[in-house]
């Protein structure tokens, strides 16, 4: 059974720095996309990062590009989110989602399998 739990998800002034990470088990991730999705309250969930191992190809939303870095570890099975200069409206529930690598990585039904969620505040 895969099973994909997030962590790293916390309070964090504006401006600040975080990062995600994403371990994975019943699943080798190196031959799947990897992507970072997220919800905010009262909005849809929304594409923000993906990676598509087989190729080492990383995929960044347009609100997100230059300050979000999405990352790897394959010894320990886990993608990581590192988050810079983050903003208020970073404020969501981040997902983790796994899925085949032939699938577009930006839609939501290209991914199997989801993580529980965590809560990414950003205070102003």
């Amino acid at each position: 059974q895969v099973q994909l739990v997030e962590s790293g998800g916390t309070l964090v002034q504006a401006g600040g720095s975080l990062r995600l990470s994403c371990a994975a088990s019943g699943r080798t991730v190196s031959a799947y996309i990897m992507g970072w999705f997220r919800q905010a309250p009262g909005k849809e969930r929304e594409f923000v990062s993906a990676i598509r191992w087989s190729i080492s190809s990383t995929y960044y939303a347009d609100s997100v590009k230059g300050r979000f870095t999405i990352s790897r570890d394959n010894a320990k099975n886990t993608v990581y989110l590192q988050m810079n200069t983050l903003k208020p409206e970073d404020t969501a529930v981040y997902y983790c989602a796994s899925g085949p690598s032939s699938r577009p990585v930006t839609t939501m039904s290209s991914y199997d399998y989801w993580g529980q969620g965590t809560q990414v505040t950003v205070s102003s």
